[in-house]
This record gives C-alpha cells, structure tokens and sequence, in this order.
C-alpha cells in the first residue's frame, strides 16, 4: 500500500503541562507520586511521549504512570511513560510516524466512540501505516492508541485528520 492509500491521520504527542511541575519535585516527593528521575544512559531505550522523539544519552526525564485511556469502558488504561524535561512542545505528525514509531515493534489498538476495542494488530513500526490504513477504513474505528509491543507501554495515540 502506497501513502497516497493511506487514510489521512495524525500523531500527537502528549501535552507538556500535566508533566512539567513533576521536574522540580524532589525524588523523594517523586516517589511518593510512584514517579521517578532518570539521566538517561543510551539511545533508544527512554522514548518521550511528548516529544515522540528517543531522549538523547545524558537528558534527564521523568518516569511516571499516566492514564492515556480515561474511559468509563472496561478498556481504562494505565501505564509508565517518559517526559524529557527539554519536551515543552506536543509533537504533531500528519499522514507519518515518528522515527520513535518506525524503529519498534508496535502493537496498534483500535478504538470505537465508546472506548471499546474493536481491533488490534502487532506490527513493525515501518509496516504500521498499512495497519493504519486498515483500521481507519472501518468506520466503527475512532482512533488508535499505539504501544510499544515488548514492554507493553503506551506510546501514543492516532487520529483521523
């Protein structure tokens, strides 16, 4: 399947602002919140979830548990995320992903307008626009929430555009 195939979409990272008072919490204050510091030590392996972007060796960042599925569904979702502190603008892709998306192995989730699941797929990252493609074309399909297949964390969500 070629782009022009491809439905039109959109990634978003997350907002910065939930996340940024979280980097002038002392660690102890940041365990209490079951969040914590890290300098990070190599690339990849600390994906920002505002940025969608790997946090480079040396950045520091916040690990912290988000809700990225605040749904009154049995589908209420839960897990840990990075926050770079140099992350202060939300990432916005249209019609691709980020190289954070393209280089992992992903499993895709589609959602219908109530939050439930009405499809999911595991993918790599440079396959994934043909998954995309593929779920967009159902209309009961809303949106998608994008994890990381291997450790299961939530990465980011996708949109029609």
């Amino acid at each position: 399947m070629t782009n022009t195939q491809v439905p039109h979409f959109t990634v978003r990272g997350l907002s910065p602002e939930p996340f940024q008072a979280l980097f002038d919490l002392s660690d102890e204050e940041l365990e209490k919140r079951r969040a914590r510091r890290l300098i990070t030590d190599s690339k990849p392996g600390f994906p920002c979830r505002v940025s969608l972007q790997d946090a480079e060796p040396g950045d520091e960042v916040i690990l912290t548990n988000f809700i990225h599925l605040p749904s009154e569904s049995p589908y209420r979702s839960t897990h840990a995320i990075y926050i770079r502190r140099a992350a202060t603008t939300a990432a916005s892709y249209s019609d691709s992903l980020p190289e954070m998306l393209r280089s992992r192995l992903l499993s895709l989730r589609a959602f219908d307008a109530k939050d439930m699941l009405v499809g999911a797929d595991v993918v790599e990252g440079g396959q994934a626009e043909d998954v995309i493609a593929r779920f967009f074309q159902d209309p009961a399909v809303a949106f998608l929430h994008v994890h990381f297949a291997k450790p299961g964390c939530y990465a980011c969500r996708i949109d029609r555009a």
